[in-house]
């Protein structure tokens, strides 16, 4: 055997080595981190109202979404009564599929409720 191999592992469990690599590598993982996620802040050169729509935009849009999720799985559920003849389950899978038409169609409802 020759030196450079005897002198390998007593490099590798050496604490104060192993302590210093780890603290450097969380402290590239922190600069890098900050690196990548920083981003500026960029002011609205637009019409706040736009800002304001636009997030309504987005929230009845997540709600939408959840909508047509109750709605399919109201649908499943009135598929698996079907078959397994469960009258209990019909009628929660009826009400799920009415949640979900309702919670889908939530802004026309509104709309029409308000008014334009």
């Amino acid at each position: 055997m020759n030196r450079k191999n005897q002198n390998r592992p007593n490099n590798l469990h050496n604490p104060r080595k192993t302590v210093f690599l780890r603290r450097s590598f969380a402290l590239y993982a922190a600069a890098i981190s900050a690196c990548s996620l920083a981003m500026p802040a960029l002011a609205a050169t637009t019409d706040p109202l736009t800002v304001i729509g636009n997030l309504n935009t987005f929230i009845f849009s997540v709600i939408r979404a959840v909508g047509l999720i109750l709605l399919g799985w109201g649908i499943v559920q009135i598929g698996l009564s079907l078959q397994s003849h469960d009258p209990s389950q019909r009628s929660q899978g009826f009400l799920t599929l009415a949640g979900g038409i309702i919670i889908t169609f939530a802004k026309e409802i509104l709309d029409l409720i308000v008014g334009p």
